[in-house]
């Protein structure tokens, strides 16, 4: 079971450039942990201030490992240097994927794999 997280981040707007700027280090530590498919932060760009996170895992183990490795307490105290005003992160339990596109080339919401 995959387990996706999704979050976003507010600071001051002018520390968004320079805490983005100074992450890949972090972020490639965390990318090669293990079970980590997608690890990266975005600002924004309609709101200032506002970064948002994505991380894909594996498995809740993998995440769970993550939750105690050094990159994860690197990244609290490295985002926390630039002034956090408020955080919101979500995670969730995915038991199927699919494309959003069918076979015929058209998005959908359906999901056309019954999972058993």
């Amino acid at each position: 079971m995959i387990v996706l997280i999704s979050g976003e981040i507010d600071f001051p707007p002018e520390s968004v450039a320079p805490a983005l700027a100074g992450a890949k280090d972090l972020i490639d530590m965390a990318l090669a942990e293990k079970g980590c498919r997608h690890y990266t932060w975005t600002a924004d760009p309609f709101l200032p201030g506002r970064v948002h996170v994505f991380e894909e895992w594996d498995t809740a183990e993998d995440l769970a490992a993550h939750l105690v490795a050094e990159p994860y307490y690197k990244m609290g105290a490295y985002l926390g240097s630039f002034g956090i005003l408020g955080a919101v992160t979500r995670k969730y339990r995915c038991d199927l994927s699919e494309p959003v596109y069918g076979p015929d080339g058209v998005a959908t919401a359906t999901f056309l794999t019954a999972k058993d």
